[in-house]
């Protein structure tokens, strides 16, 4: 599945983490940045994976999100095969809840970096994607600007009506 001229790939190993991923195709689609989704597994379709993330940058792809849950290797299979910068989003499944995921997605070998978020966060993700992109995008920078004063005023709205309710 694809929007519009994707900049920002994301895959992830199984249909059951588009539940989480989806989250980020959202930011991404808010912020008007096309993103493709593919499912790809590190272990199931290795050559596939390989050629997607080998392909990438030539398709205009500029950040890739890679979700994975239990041994979580795709973000690291990714990141073997791009010079693009790689963030992987580790899924809470089995008995772990995620912690191994996280763990396998943040101890990457030497030479091959994968930026890691917290488990089932592609929300932020996105939003790491959107500001590596917005080192060289005035327009998406601005954006990211108003979302942060939208998530301030957020915050201050609730805090008033705490204090309302207290008083």
């Amino acid at each position: 599945m694809s929007s519009a001229d994707p900049r920002v790939g994301i895959v992830m190993g199984s249909k059951s983490d588009w539940p989480v991923v989806e989250a980020a195709r959202k930011i991404l689609d808010d912020f008007g940045v096309g993103s493709e989704v593919r499912i790809l597994s590190a272990h199931r379709t290795p050559a596939q994976a390989c050629e997607w993330a080998s392909g990438a940058r030539d398709r205009g792809i500029e950040v890739l999100i890679g979700a994975a849950g239990g041994a979580a290797h795709l973000p690291g299979v990714v990141a073997a095969h791009t010079t693009l910068p790689v963030i992987g989003v580790p899924i809470a499944n089995g008995p772990l809840s995620g912690f191994d995921s996280l763990l396998a997605i943040v101890q990457m070998p030497k030479g091959i970096p994968v930026a890691t978020v917290g488990v089932g966060r592609a929300d932020n993700a996105a939003l790491l994607a959107l500001q590596i992109m917005a080192t060289a995008d005035e327009a998406i920078r601005a954006k990211l600007a108003d979302y942060k004063v939208e998530m301030a005023r957020k915050v201050g709205d609730t805090d008033r009506e705490l204090q309302a309710e207290l008083s």
